[in-house]
């Protein structure tokens, strides 16, 4: 959607039981928007559930992990400042 030195936007869809590799980012800060479903995501040891219409903020450096706990695809944007492609350093799990 938009991709620029200083800016990403993505949208995804996640399908159900699928998840991402916990993670973090050193220079990227994210926020994940709920378009349509329910996703589940983990920051740095708290889980939220996420509904259409709600989103959560992920700091530089704080470990996180994306699933989809429901039965049906999740879909959502990823805003990350700047761009996290690149800036991606794998972590333990805790999920």
């Amino acid at each position: 959607m938009v991709r620029t030195a200083n800016l990403s936007v993505i949208e995804e869809r996640m399908p159900p039981g699928a998840s991402e590799v916990r993670h973090h980012h050193q220079k990227a800060s994210q926020f994940f928007y709920v378009l349509r479903g329910t996703l589940s995501i983990e920051v740095a040891g708290n889980e939220f559930a996420l509904a259409a219409g709600q989103g959560v903020h992920v700091a530089a450096g704080q470990p996180h992990q994306v699933r989809n706990r429901s039965a049906a695809d999740a879909e959502f944007l990823v805003v990350s400042n700047p761009p996290s492609h690149g800036d991606r350093v794998p972590a333990e799990s805790s999920m």
